[in-house]
């Protein structure tokens, strides 16, 4: 009993640390639009030059590692408390058990693993912090830090040299657009894991729907919203979907893009397809542009995943799972 009751006390904390760190992350991303913005000539709040850019884009560069080597530590802990509950499961059998003794054990057992499997998920959303520190460091912190420099280089060109000064303002929007492309792409991973009650279907239209109404790209949506699953494939499904998304508007340069659910006898595809920039095949690091992610997504569904892109022709992300429908539980009265 005195672990049943320990258990909620540790979900509250964990609950609230989650909340914590979610809100210093949308003041970090809030600075980091402000910047932006500044940069490009949007916001005219403080000079963004010399020692004080610097020493700005340093705090917040010292904030996000600090930020990451917590999360780190965090997230370290959890992995060993997750392996402690994997060996602990391992050593009961979840059997139907009679006398009222055996229940009362059986549903305290359930009630445990319940909080477990919370326990996982808040790990989940830690590792995927862990990865959005990475990602604004190494993009959009260095898009910052050339705007900034740039901005600082035409204070002390704009009398002299007019024409060259222009040609660094023009750099200067260019780069604030990388910038922001990259803050659209990774905010995509701040919506939320889940869907909310909606099927796959609805929650891509939905998606699809608001990033038409923030970025000058067109994207043609061919979804069959009658497909319906069990709610953690949606889920996983949906999760590959914003990565997909993510990778194109980071990467692709595209004008255009296509989304495709369908079902095709026994299985469900999915594509997203750019007609942006691609890339050669052979030239992709290990790991990079988000495919791992996803490719181990797809493998833990059961299904095939396949990624195409040639130089100049776009890039094509290609997902195949076997169709298992959501599960009915008759509950028979009497």
């Amino acid at each position: 009993m005195k672990n049943s009751e320990e258990l909620p006390n540790e979900e509250k904390k964990i609950r609230s640390r989650v909340l914590l760190e979610t809100f210093i992350w949308l003041l970090i991303i809030g600075s980091f639009l402000l910047i932006i913005m500044q940069g490009a000539g949007i916001l005219h709040i403080m000079r963004l030059q010399g020692t004080w850019s610097i020493i700005g884009l340093g705090l917040l560069g010292v904030g996000l590692a600090g930020s990451a080597a917590y999360q780190y530590f965090i997230n370290s802990r959890l992995k060993a408390s997750m392996r402690k509950i994997l060996a602990q499961r391992k050593s009961y059998s979840p059997i139907t058990l009679i006398g009222s003794e055996d229940q009362d054990t059986g549903v305290e057992q359930t009630e445990e693993d319940s909080l477990r499997e919370e326990q996982v998920r808040f790990t989940a959303v830690i590792e995927e912090r862990q990865r959005l520190a990475r990602e604004l460091h190494d993009a959009v912190s260095q898009q910052l830090f050339a705007i900034s420099m740039t901005a600082t280089a035409v204070s002390r060109t704009i009398e002299r040299d007019w024409e060259r000064a222009k040609r660094q303002v023009q750099l200067i929007e260019e780069m604030a657009s990388v910038a922001q492309s990259e803050m659209r792409a990774l905010l995509l991973h701040l919506r939320p894991v889940h869907l909310d009650g909606k099927s796959l279907g609805l929650a891509l239209t939905a998606l699809v729907n608001e990033l038409q109404q923030k970025i000058p790209m067109e994207i043609e949506l061919v979804v069959d919203t009658t497909i319906v699953m069990r709610v953690e494939i949606e889920d996983h499904l949906f999760r590959i979907a914003q990565e997909a998304l993510s990778n194109a508007l980071r990467h692709s340069k595209a004008e255009y893009m296509l989304v495709k659910l369908y079902k095709l006898d026994h299985d469900v595809h999915m594509i997203i397809q750019d007609k942006g920039v691609g890339f050669e095949m052979g030239t992709r690091k290990q790991g990079s542009y988000g495919l791992l992610t996803m490719e181990e997504r797809v493998i833990e569904l059961g299904g095939q995943f396949r990624l195409s892109s040639d130089v100049g022709e776009g890039t094509t992300v290609f997902v195949s799972i076997p169709y298992e429908p959501p599960i009915v539980t008759n509950v028979s009265k009497g």
